[in-house]
């Protein structure tokens, strides 16, 4: 199956400082009619994978849009110049658009990716799970589980029906990290499975605030 991704890249007037969630809380509030941009609406959050997501990449402020995720962003593009930001204003000197279709989907051999921001996998039932096995191997069988309901997530969302059994291996290590002044457990390394994703996109929990972004192939640096 082939999906359409829109990646809009900021180059600013001055270094940024600012987060994924400070750069998606700019986009919510000036656009709060577009319920893709901010996942909620009259009743509560939307439960399902964001079309929409944000992202510092390399401090490149970055906002991605998924097939309809696309369409609301090409209808702002022109109604912003300057980026507001953790009480600081940005102006934007240029907008780099890159746009692609990309093949999803069940593969017949394993496709190796690597986490790019750290992958926030664990729900508090998981997180207990994880902290009473005492064994390495019974620690990365329950990720394996949940990176492929992270999958299976994004698979339902973008309506493509996985028709096989999915195989996750992983090779990731913990590392805490802040989200709304709390500290969570995230991973970071790369994981192998069967199954085609685009890179850029976000795997786990807060993918909207820029969490688990993944890239394809192994990258030792940083990890």
């Amino acid at each position: 199956m082939e999906i359409k991704i829109l990646i809009f890249e900021f180059s600013l007037d001055k270094s940024m400082k600012a987060t994924s969630s400070q750069l998606r809380g700019f986009f919510a509030t000036k656009f709060n009619e577009y319920v893709l941009l901010h996942q909620h609406k009259l009743g509560g959050f939307v439960y399902r994978y964001p079309l929409i997501q944000y992202k510092i990449i390399n401090n490149i402020p970055t906002v991605i849009g998924i097939n309809e995720g696309m369409d609301v962003l090409v209808e702002i593009f022109n109604e912003y110049d300057t980026l507001h930001l953790g009480g600081e204003s940005y102006r934007i000197i240029e907008k780099h658009v890159k746009s692609d279709t990309y093949e999803i989907g069940i593969s017949d051999s394993l496709c190796t990716y690597t986490f790019l921001t750290p992958w926030i996998a664990l729900n508090q039932e998981n997180f207990s799970k994880y902290q009473d096995f005492t064994s390495r191997n019974e620690k990365n069988e329950l990720l394996e589980k949940v990176l492929i309901g992270n999958i299976l997530s994004f698979s339902k969302t973008l309506e493509y029906t996985v028709s096989g059994k999915l195989i996750c291996e992983m090779s990731v290590k913990p590392k805490n990290v802040h989200l709304k002044r709390v500290s969570l457990m995230a991973f970071s390394g790369s994981f192998q499975v069967n199954y085609k994703l685009p890179e850029i996109i976000g795997l786990g929990k807060s993918v909207s605030r820029g969490y688990g972004v993944i890239m394809s192939g192994e990258i030792k640096r940083g990890l």
